[in-house]
């Protein structure tokens, strides 16, 4: 049987809307708004840029690394290769030697790609930036790992 006694707030909000969880939601929705507007102008998605962004600063992961690294599901990492391989921005060993992991590598095509769409997508961040003022940042991104360890543990 639920208990049907109020609960009190994580902290002090005259509205949901007011909550910590929704204001970062929130963020975090115009922050991907602005992302897949850039992003269409290249021909790509967020995951398939976020993709393209790790593999050029880690060549040779694997799909389940992939995913980790850009917040996916292992099955759509594998949609997301599928299209960039099929779209000639990487490539995948048809077969590998030892287990089951095909290590991903960006192609001229991909690197070319990534760089187009790197200045719009910096764009965006830099546009979220200057929001900001700038010794507030630093504070900011450890509060933000801090927020993720914290629902890590």
């Amino acid at each position: 049987m639920q208990n049907s006694s109020p609960v009190d707030p994580p902290h002090p909000a005259d509205d949901v809307l007011d909550h910590a969880g929704y204001r970062l939601k929130r963020a975090h929705a115009a922050l991907r708004g602005a992302m897949d507007q850039a992003l269409r102008l290249h021909g790509l998605t967020v995951p398939q840029y976020s993709c393209l962004e790790v593999l050029a600063a880690r060549p040779g992961l694997s799909n389940a690394e992939l995913a980790r690294a850009t917040f996916v599901t292992r099955q759509s990492m594998n949609v997301v290769l599928r299209g960039l391989q099929d779209e000639g921005l990487l490539t995948r060993p048809a077969t590998v030697d030892t287990g089951r992991a095909r290590p991903a590598s960006l192609t001229d095509e991909g690197r070319r790609r990534l760089h187009a769409a790197q200045g719009d997508v910096y764009a965006v961040e830099a546009r979220m930036i200057r929001a900001i003022p700038a010794d507030r940042l630093a504070p900011l991104l450890e509060d933000f790992d801090r927020l993720a360890q914290a629902l890590a543990d």
